[in-house]
């Protein structure tokens, strides 16, 4: 933006604009994959294995094709042939994937493995076919218990030696033993996380259709990022980007599921190619908990040292996670991010880590809102511990290793550089909400009725704006109408994230237009800009770039005509309510349906040099490849000790996400999170038996949390800038992330006086009464 075009003062950025996305969605108008319907559509089924682990020796699809309106069964031999080898490589990264085959060849690898892909004319004859479909098994041992699989004979894939998908480290933890000798307190534990899935409220889907004389695939489908489906496509058939168009209209949450294609899809690309009509395939909640992706399962070897005074002096982690079968995408790179961030946003002065990623013959492991989140979970586990044994407050402890402004910017020993956080300021605006140390008391005078309160927290610092591969750009197209109302085209689309709301509300004040004006075009990749999506809590900041990039341009063109018109200088000339005026001057104007009129039927009469039409393209690259966000989290609790019920009381969350665009949305973003967080502690496991069957495939053994389990949450806000655009940063991931140690150090708190130390999650009725009855304290002898 030139000097001379002023901004007008934001109308609506900051402010609590009902989201526009909402009337469509709340009167049942939404578009879902499962909407969609094309002539002649037919619709897939998948067989999938009973077995974790066996040779696939024989497919007898015979009778299933003999029933009237099964169109195809299709095994890895008839659709592998079209493969390409890009789908071993990750998107934008020269890294080598892990093995992901579309369907299982020639042997299973996790109970639901997909063997065979039935088309038929509707959904329940498909389903019915294959039932019929006969496949015969070899059965193999199974590599169940990926904390073993390193040393077990089995292995997953032959490829891989012990079982090992990959490992990273820092510098060798020898070199920090003399710290650890001489440090006044070390506290150390191997703290382990259950499986647990996502579980949008959409599950996973597609349609796809081939036109064979324009040789175009169209494809419908649940995602967070439309153009990475659609170059995934290109790259899996060989086609040219060009013959690929995807088309993403409502998506109901994915939260890391459904950002990159998983083998299902991969199938039903393939087989559009060979069957006579459009190819549906929609998830039923069986299958998204039982073939989808599971996230968290892991565990770590984890010390921090500490001087007399509470300091801390160094902290190590050794984490390892499950993997499964057929993880997406390369697990290595993620896996990396825990060990970065271990630190948190506390002073520490030296550190290192390792990860090692195993498979296991289970259900892959999949990217979840927060992928990096163990991190905050070992570490403020053993801060509490630590105070404990210091006889500190948890509350003390933290304040005396968390970073201060004044320390900005600031290296954590894993080389993460962070800067423009507020960790101490979020962690005493969490507690004075709390009123903390009135809790303290209630807590005191409950314990002496034989009642046990908790109170527990986490602060912790996230990375959003990760300014790599796919997503190291962002675009937006800007069309004024000759009407003068404004259209913005940008890559995502609606996955809960309202990221329609904010691009209206940023483009309307980049502009200076009425809210109403401004309609967003999102989800298509044949009409809007090359973008990432959803994914990395980037979007506020990425979309607030690319729209500033383009509005500037606009704001140019439209500022030099209304100059012209108006006889006065572009530095006079400010744009508000739609209308381009000269400051000072009441009641001279022009209105942008006049300006844009001129733009398009009158360009004779435009200022030299300014071109016809009002339209404009732009891409923004960020100066800064992360943007730190961070965030307190306390809860507390009353813990029955008879019957190991957990009652959330209160859960209040201070985030500093930078200047909110709108407050409504950064608060649901936060809420949505927090309660998948208590869900982790409290409730969800996607468990497995011993011989690999998964055990809570429906909603009556996979638990989720409740209106009635969650309290109300509580906001504080602290505001700081970034250094991005509008000083925004990211805020979809940071509720996941804090939630689940702040919940696990509340029951701990709770349970003190019996020596609670929780190493295990979730935290269920039985591991209470477990160590109530076992417990080490005073009050358990």
């Amino acid at each position: 933006m030139s000097a001379g075009v002023q901004a007008a003062a934001a109308r609506y950025v900051g402010t609590r604009v009902p989201r526009v996305e909402d009337p469509r969605l709340l009167t049942g108008h939404g578009t879902y994959v499962d909407d969609v319907v094309r002539p002649g559509m037919l619709h897939a089924c998948f067989v999938r294995s009973p077995l974790a682990r066996a040779r696939i020796t024989g497919v007898d699809a015979s009778e299933a094709l003999a029933l009237e309106g099964v169109h195809a069964v299709f095994t890895a031999e008839d659709l592998h042939p079209g493969v390409h080898e890009a789908w071993y490589t990750l998107i934008g990264k020269d890294v080598p994937d892990t093995p992901r085959p579309p369907m299982a060849e020639g042997e299973v690898r996790f109970v639901g493995d997909p063997v065979a892909l039935v088309v038929a004319d509707d959904r329940y004859l498909a389903e019915d076919a294959a039932e019929l479909v006969v496949v015969d098994y070899d059965p193999l041992t199974p590599v169940v218990d990926y904390v073993t699989a390193r040393d077990s004979e089995e292995l997953v894939h032959e490829a891989y030696p012990r079982n090992v998908a990959g490992e990273l480290g820092g510098a060798p933890a020898d070199q920090l033993a003399p710290v650890f000798d001489e440090a006044a307190l070390v506290v150390e534990d191997t703290i382990y996380q259950q499986a647990y899935a996502p579980v949008p409220m959409e599950t996973r889907g597609i349609v796809a259709e081939w036109s064979a004389t324009e040789r175009e695939l169209t494809i419908w489908t649940a995602t967070q990022s439309p153009h990475e489906v659609r170059l995934f496509c290109s790259r899996l058939l060989g086609l040219p980007e060009h013959q690929v168009r995807v088309v993403m209209r409502d998506t109901g949450g994915g939260f890391g599921q459904k950002v990159i294609p998983m083998r299902e899809d991969m199938c039903v690309m393939l087989a559009a190619l060979k069957v006579p009509g459009p190819l549906k395939w929609i998830e039923d909640r069986r299958e998204n908990l039982l073939s989808s992706s599971m996230s968290r399962h892991e565990h770590a070897d984890a010390r921090i040292a500490f001087d007399s005074e509470g300091a801390i002096l160094a902290a190590t982690i050794d984490y390892v996670q499950d993997v499964g079968a057929y993880p997406v995408p390369w697990p290595v790179g993620t896996a990396a991010a825990v060990g970065m961030f271990y630190p948190g946003p506390y002073r520490v002065p030296q550190g290192t880590f390792t990860t090692t990623c195993v498979f296991s013959n289970t259900l892959g492991r999949a990217a979840y809102r927060g992928p990096w989140q163990f991190e905050s979970v070992v570490r403020e586990v053993l801060l509490d511990r630590a105070a404990r044994r210091l006889g500190i407050d948890p509350a003390e402890l933290r304040r005396r290793n968390l970073l201060r402004r004044d320390e900005l910017p600031y290296t954590n020993p894993m080389g993460m550089p962070y800067s423009d956080i507020t960790p101490s300021e979020t962690f005493e605006q969490a507690l004075k909400m709390l009123d903390y140390e009135a809790f303290r008391r209630e807590q005191e005078l409950a314990r002496a009725q034989g009642r046990y309160l908790g109170v527990g927290t986490c602060t912790y610092v996230e990375p959003t704006t990760s300014a790599m591969g796919l997503h190291a750009t962002e675009g937006a197209t800007i069309r004024i109408e000759p009407s003068g109302k404004v259209n913005v085209y940008v890559s995502g689309g609606s996955s809960g994230n309202s990221i329609e709301t904010t691009v209206v509300q940023l483009t309307a004040d980049a502009l200076g237009v009425d809210i109403a004006d401004v309609h967003t075009i999102q989800g298509d990749t044949a009409v809007t800009p090359f973008g990432g999506g959803t994914a990395g809590s980037r979007s506020g900041s990425m979309t607030a770039g690319a729209v500033a990039e383009t509005a500037s341009v606009l704001r140019e063109r439209i500022v030099a005509i209304a100059a012209h018109r108006l006889e006065a200088a572009a530095s006079d000339i400010e744009l508000s309510g739609g209308r381009a005026s000269v400051r000072g001057v009441p009641g001279s104007g022009v209105s942008l349906a006049e300006i844009s009129n001129l733009a398009y039927f009158q360009p004779e009469a435009l200022p030299a040099g300014v071109p016809a039409g009002l339209e404009a393209s732009g891409r923004y690259k960020p100066e800064h490849p992360i943007i730190w966000a961070n965030a307190t989290h306390l809860c507390t609790c009353e813990v029955d000790v008879v019957t190991g019920e957990v009652r959330l009381l209160r859960f209040i969350v201070s985030e500093d996400c930078g200047p909110m665009i709108n407050p409504s949305v950064v608060e649901g973003q936060i809420a949505g999170g927090t309660v998948q967080g208590i869900g982790g502690a409290l409730y969800e496991h996607l468990a497995y038996d011993g011989e690999g069957n998964p055990i809570a495939t429906t909603f009556m053994d996979y638990l989720l949390p409740t209106a009635l389990e969650v309290p109300d949450i509580e906001y504080g806000h602290i505001e700081t800038d970034s250094p991005g655009p509008g000083g925004y940063k990211g805020a979809g991931e940071g509720g996941a992330i804090g939630a689940p140690p702040a919940v696990i150090n509340a029951v701990a708190d709770a349970l003190s006086p019996f020596g609670a130390e929780i190493t295990r999650l979730p935290i269920t009725p039985e591991s209470i009464v477990e160590i109530v009855r076992h417990g080490t304290g005073a009050e358990a002898k």
